[in-house]
């Protein structure tokens, strides 16, 4: 095989997601070769000022590829997307797309389409946000047409006020399990794991061990799924949990 032959898919990540790589990497296996453009950095910024600019930045961010041939592109950062609507999350997507000459879509996109292609019309989110932007989410998700069921919040431990302590890249496997698993979750419902940056490969593989029919989704995990139908990357390749949804929605 030639390695460089291979579909290129880029992805823009937040500088200090140390997730989506390594999870891009592990669900496209050997059909795709993955490359990354990092947002800058924005030192003193509150979040949601953080999220606003990397969506006013995302165009030239994108275009730190350079002359580089990309099949796809994915916006590996949900949070920021969901201070769009969902039109015009879908709107900048077309209009980089237009700009870049190849298919580009936000992991929020993604979801939407894996959700269409699955028949899902309902979802438990399960979100490592902060109460805020959880909120934000869920309005997102409900003016898509999806009807939230639940939410079970994924802290990353507890603050020395005692209060729960909200950062998705130091969210455990374990924490995410318990969480879901202290929770009844309705049999016909999806879970929807929110967030790039929140590590959820090995909680996805336990539960889809667990349960072979409820639907399992991930930004990460749609993103990949969106990306290896839009080049028709070879399947064989995929990671169980792709393939999993593959036949889902077949």
């Amino acid at each position: 095989m030639d390695l460089f032959s291979l579909p290129r898919l880029g992805v823009v990540v937040p500088p200090e997601n140390p997730t989506a790589e390594p999870e891009f990497n592990h669900f496209v296996g050997a059909g795709m070769n993955v490359y990354t453009a990092r947002f800058p950095v924005t030192p003193g910024a509150g979040l949601r000022d953080m999220l606003e600019t990397y969506n006013r930045v995302l165009p030239d961010t994108l275009g730190d590829f350079g002359g580089m041939r990309l099949d796809a592109s994915v916006v590996a950062c949900s949070a920021s997307h969901y201070l769009l609507n969902p039109d015009g999350d879908r709107s900048l997507c077309e209009e980089l797309s237009e700009r870049v000459g190849h298919p580009v879509r936000s992991s929020t996109q993604a979801i939407l389409a894996v959700c269409e292609a699955l028949g899902v019309t309902r979802l438990t989110l399960v979100s490592p946000y902060q109460p805020w932007l959880t909120d934000t989410s869920r309005a997102f998700w409900e003016r898509a047409g999806l009807k939230v069921d639940d939410v079970v919040l994924v802290p990353a431990g507890c603050n020395p006020d005692g209060g729960e302590h909200f950062d998705p890249y130091e969210v455990t496997t374990r924490e995410i399990l318990r969480r879901i698993r202290e929770r009844r979750i309705p049999d016909d419902a999806a879970l929807l794991f929110t967030g790039t940056g929140m590590g959820t490969l090995a909680a996805l593989t336990e539960l889809a061990r667990e349960d072979a029919v409820r639907p399992l989704l991930s930004s990460n995990l749609a993103s990949a799924w969106w990306a290896r139908r839009t080049v028709r990357a070879d399947t064989g390749a995929a990671h169980p949990l792709l393939r999993r949804l593959d036949e889902q929605a077949a």
